[in-house]
Formats: structure tokens, sequence, C-alpha cells
């Protein structure tokens, strides 16, 4: 235990003494919840809706095995194949076997982090794929070898001129540290990408068990191509997503956005059920039209249900993974998510680590918590 203590505060102590660090990190303290207290001003709906997806979760949870095995049935008669993961190594293994079989060498990637806690990415490389990430943020991370710091803004902790120099190194010619660059280096890049992958892997917002829908929404329409564009689609989703019918599932969705960076409404939203198919010729029924002729849902346990059944911390799966919680914390806007975090960061990512991970993981988040109660005070569950 001491040898943790020791690393951590040596962490605690640079990231402190880092001021770029601090300035990228202030932004998220001033701007997002700023822009989240006065857009849900102008939503008299919202806390309609904000009940209503409690509830819906809450019901869920309480019927979690029916749930799932109605996902499962549905998303198979939708033409999809389900595979449920009591691990997350059995879940990264059966993805890496999938993409195998099928002789795939290149996978593009939506922001996940279900994908980060399951650590797939390295299983991946690991099985001799290649692996680019196509969101904003995680493709700056993974080009620097980082982990996220944010669960929607993962290179939050970046300023302009440190994005520029990554970017000019790995693209091998000067990217300038002005953002309209930044942005036009790497749409360039992916572009070819995401027509050359063979396979796409998305996470899920929400999963409708009535009709074994899997939902997502973003901003790039980086997803989009990810899910539409390879031949294989594959969805990793933990089993806290999936929700009784479609309507809650898009309703939990939408709300994410305003909570997470004051916006009200997300650029995109895909509702997927099954794979791409056609019956223009002759009404007979083909797959694989424009999008992926394989669509493979992974629900994911690991730990889970072992937090499920604990009456002290089950509610900590009402998590939305929004992190408006670490938008408001005054150690997040010290330290980021990646000291203060080990996939998942603040106090809540201190439950979620206990149980998938352990409690010597989870010591240093919750040895760090002020317990100053704002996270709750803003969470929308």
């Amino acid at each position: 235990m001491a040898e943790w203590f020791s690393e951590y505060v040596e962490r605690v102590v640079d990231a402190l003494g880092n001021d770029m660090l601090r300035s990228a990190l202030g932004k998220v303290a001033t701007r997002f919840p700023r822009a989240r207290f006065q857009l849900l001003k102008e939503l008299p709906y919202y806390e309609y809706y904000r009940k209503r997806v409690r509830e819906a979760r809450l019901w869920s949870l309480e019927h979690i095995d029916d749930l799932i095995e109605m996902a499962r049935e549905n998303i198979e008669r939708a033409g999809a194949v389900f595979h449920y993961a009591s691990t997350g190594e059995e879940a990264a293994r059966y993805v890496v076997d999938v993409l195998s079989s099928r002789g795939a060498r290149l996978v593009i990637k939506g922001k996940s982090m279900v994908t980060e806690e399951i650590f797939l990415n390295r299983a991946l490389i690991e099985g001799g794929l290649d692996v680019i990430e196509t969101d904003f943020g995680e493709f700056l991370i993974q080009i620097r070898g980082e982990r996220p710091s944010h669960p929607v803004v993962p290179a939050i902790h970046l300023t302009i001129d440190e994005i520029a120099e990554s970017l000019s190194k790995f693209l091998n010619r000067e990217v300038p540290p002005d953002h309209s660059s930044c942005v036009k280096a790497v749409r360039e890049y992916l572009r070819e990408k995401f027509f050359k992958a063979d396979a796409g892997v998305t996470g899920a917002n929400a999963i409708a068990a009535d009709t074994g829908t899997v939902v997502i929404v973003e901003n790039e329409g980086n997803a989009r191509f990810v899910s539409n564009a390879p031949p294989i689609h594959i969805v990793v989703a933990g089993i806290e997503k999936v929700y009784p019918t479609v309507e809650d599932a898009v309703v939990a969705s939408m709300l994410i956005i305003p909570n997470a960076v004051g916006l009200k409404m997300p650029s995109y939203i895909s509702l997927i059920t099954g794979p791409s198919s056609t019956s223009d010729i002759e009404l007979v029924s083909i797959r694989g039209a424009h999008g992926p002729r394989e669509l493979h849902v992974v629900l994911l346990d690991n730990g889970r249900t072992k937090m499920l059944r604990d009456s002290n911390f089950r509610e900590a799966l009402m998590c939305l993974k929004c992190g408006t919680c670490l938008n408001i914390c005054p150690v997040y806007r010290e330290l980021g998510g990646q000291i203060w975090g080990y996939v998942y960061s603040g106090g809540i990512g201190a439950i979620w680590t206990s149980f998938i991970y352990g409690l010597d993981r989870a010591a240093p988040l919750a040895f760090t918590c002020l317990q100053c109660g704002r996270c709750k005070s803003v969470c929308p569950m």
C-alpha cells in the first residue's frame, strides 16, 4: 500500500506543477458547467425527461436478466449476432476472434469507454490487427500513447500547442497550432481509413431490448462512418445500457449531450437495428447493402452484476458516463482524469474501478475524493 501511495503522490505533485495541464483543465471547470446551467434554463421539458430516464434505468436494473434475454432475442431476430461476455478478457477475445476469422487487418473505432475498460486496442494489436481511433480526441491521445482524461472530451488535458506538435510529428509535416488546421489534418488523414477498414468497433449509448436497436449519439460524424462504412460492425456495451423500449433508449441517450457539454441536441443520432439489407430485387432480402453485412453486439458484465447485488453501491450503475460530475469537481480541475482515474475517473470512477479492477486500483481515487458532494448536485441520475 505504501508503494502505490508514494507513486501516486509523485504523480499528483507533478500534475499540480504542470501549468499547461491546469490551464487546459480550467476550461472544463468554466465552459461546460456554465453552458449546461444556461441551457437547462431554456429546456422546460428537461426535468420531465430526466425523471423518466431515471425511472427507466431503475426499472431496467431491477429486471436486467429479462431485458438481456429480450435484447438477445430481438438482436438475433434483426439478423445480428449476440454475445454475452462475463469478463473484459472474454469480450476482447470474442472481438479479436471474430475479426481474425474474417481475415480483417484494419479496424477503426468510435469513442467508447467500455472498450477502454477491456483494453480492446491492446488485445487487437496483440492479435495482429491495426487499430485507428477516429474520434478526434481519442485519435490524439492514441498517437501520444495516452489514456482518455474525460469520457466525453478525452483530450481535454491537451493545449493547442501540444496537439499541433503531436500531429506534426505523427504526420511528418508541419501542422500550424490553430484549431481549424488541426481538425483538417486529422480529417484528411482519417478519410481514407474509413473506406479501407475491414471492421468498425463502437460502443453504444443505449440498447433497446424490445427492438434490439443500438443507439449512438455524437457530434463529429465519425461513429456513422465506423458503423456504416466497413463490412463488419461490432458493438461493445455494458449490460447497464439496456433499456426496455427504443423510446427509453433514445431519451436516455439524448440526456447525455445537454449535461456533458451544454448542447441542446447532438449533431447525429444513429439507431441501428441489424446489419444493412435490401429487398429491392424481387423482394428478396439480402444482407450487406451499402452498410455492414455483419453486426455483432457484445453485452459486457465485468463486475456489473456484482455491483448490482451490492445495496451500498448499486446506484453507481445509474451513471450515464456524461462526465458532468467531472466538469464541476474541484479535484478533477487540478489533476485531470489521467491522474485521478484508472479508466473511469472521479468519485464515481472509484466505485467502478473497485468492482472492475479491485480495491488497489481504486484506492488512489477514493483517497483523493473530497466528498464535497458537488458531483451529486449536478448528476442527472
